[in-house]
């Protein structure tokens, strides 16, 4: 079986084009992710928690940023939550569990959207005895442009 999951650097032009700085992209490194604690719904043998994305926004420009993203659903869309990483279970954000760690500065809010390391989570998670996949960050490129996917 072999699938592939879009990914939320589809968004992330419309974010700079709108002048919402992508610090991952700033600092030349990867997308800081998080395991949650929020579970899964199980499929099959697979489950697992959630993965999530997280991109420091400045406080005033989230709804903005949310709103761009959201114009993709189908690679993450919108956040699935804003501020209080604790509530997801993430205890440090200096400690992401893949890509790199970001710096949030006064006045920038963590802002977190749906991953797709998410599956490889599972997969984990599941004991799946061999499972071939992407590394984190590094995806699977295609020639369709990214403005197929706004909606």
């Amino acid at each position: 079986v072999a699938f592939l999951i879009g990914c939320s650097f589809t968004f992330e032009t419309p974010l700079q084009e709108a002048g919402i700085e992508v610090r991952h992209i700033t600092d030349g490194c990867n997308v800081p992710m998080y395991r949650t604690n929020r579970a899964c719904r199980p499929a099959g043998r697979l489950h697992g928690e959630m993965v999530v994305s997280m991109r420091p926004i400045p406080a005033d420009r989230v709804a903005e940023a949310s709103a761009i993203s959201g114009r993709y659903p189908s690679v993450h869309g919108a956040p699935v939550h804003i501020g209080e990483p604790g509530r997801l279970g993430i205890n440090d954000l200096g400690r992401p569990d893949f890509g790199d760690a970001v710096s949030i500065k006064p006045g920038e809010v963590p802002v977190f959207w749906a991953c797709g390391v998410t599956p490889q989570a599972a997969v984990m998670a599941s004991g799946v005895p061999f499972a071939i996949t992407h590394s984190p960050g590094y995806m699977f490129i295609t020639d369709v442009p990214d403005s197929t996917y706004h909606v």
